[in-house]
Parts: structure tokens; C-alpha cells; sequence
């Protein structure tokens, strides 16, 4: 079953964009989550995750301080706010859930994916 991911673009480099996305079914409340991407050329690697409740949170080093992982159980969607972005973030951003409480950098922790969504950073 995939999440539904949203928000990707074309940004200049220094600017910012936030990705959504939703569980495929349910309360967000009830999974751990994740982002991961995928730059051309290479592998998928992990961005960002949530632990289910919204208590722990990890970013890969090349990204903290700069992105953002949150959850908005009103609206029953996670968001990664991306600021200061670099070419280098350039990618393919997935959407990732996880019945789980903690998934963490692990792919095979999560059981759902998203369909990707594009974010291209120019210089």
C-alpha cells in the first residue's frame, strides 16, 4: 500500500520547500515514519525519521539544522520542511511507514512506501 507524498519542486539553492505526506491507512499517530531519497546515480539513503507519537527524531549529519520532520495529527500528515537547501539535496524524496515504533535509518524497517516526489535544487 503506498503514502501519498507531495511538495516537491524546482528551487533555487538557499531556498526552502515542505514535503507531505500521509499514512496509507489509519492515524499517522499509529506509525513511525521516515524520508529517504535518492540522488541520480545513486542509492536511496535516509533522511530523516519519527518515532510513532512524535517522541524521538533523527536526521542524517548532512541535513540537521536544516530540515525539519513534524507531525500534524489534526491533519493526519508528517511534513519535512526543507530549508537552506543545496544542489546537493537534489534527489527523489520517499515517503516511508513503519506499524512499528521506531524504524530509524533501517529501509527494510518500513513495510510502506511513498511514490516519490522530486526536489531539484539549482545553484
Amino acid at each position: 500500500v503506498q503514502l501519498q507524498a507531495s511538495g516537491g519542486g524546482l528551487v533555487q539553492a538557499g531556498g526552502s520547500l515542505r514535503l507531505s505526506c500521509q499514512p496509507p491507512v489509519g492515524r499517522v499517530s499509529s506509525y513511525g515514519m521516515a524520508w529517504f531519497r535518492q540522488a541520480p546515480g545513486k542509492e536511496r539513503e535516509f533522511v530523516s525519521a519519527i518515532s510513532r507519537g512524535g517522541e524521538s527524531i533523527d536526521y542524517e549529519d548532512s541535513v540537521k539544522g536544516r530540515f525539519t520532520f513534524s507531525t500534524d495529527n489534526a491533519k493526519n500528515t508528517v511534513y519535512l520542511q526543507m530549508n537552506s537547501l543545496k544542489p546537493e539535496d537534489t534527489a527523489v524524496y520517499f515517503c516511508a511507514a513503519t506499524l512499528g515504533y521506531w524504524g530509524g535509518s533501517l529501509e527494510r524497517a518500513y513495510s510502506s512506501w511513498g511514490q516519490g516526489t522530486l526536489v531539484t535544487v539549482s545553484s
